[in-house]
């Protein structure tokens, strides 16, 4: 497995479900929820079946193999200039 990518969120946390599609782990809320039901993600390499659980900065989020990290700091949206 490799090393988490940070990914910044503008509060002081955020739900599962939007962090893995800010995180680009999924499509869509509609695609997190069976994942996450199924126990296919981990936080901080724990299964979490809770697509509300509240993440904060410097929790790990892993889906088949890829791992994001929250962050602090503004989002951005990763358009080129």
């Amino acid at each position: 497995m490799s090393e988490p990518q940070d990914v910044p969120i503008s509060d002081e946390s955020i739900r599962l479900g939007q962090f893995l599609k800010l995180a680009n782990l999924v499509e869509s809320g509609a695609e997190a929820k069976p994942l996450i039901a199924s126990g296919m993600v981990r936080v901080n390499d724990e299964v979490e079946t809770r697509r509300g659980r509240q993440l904060a900065q410097g929790d790990v989020v892993t889906l088949a193999g890829q791992s994001a990290r929250v962050a602090h700091g503004e989002a951005t949206d990763n358009l080129p200039w």
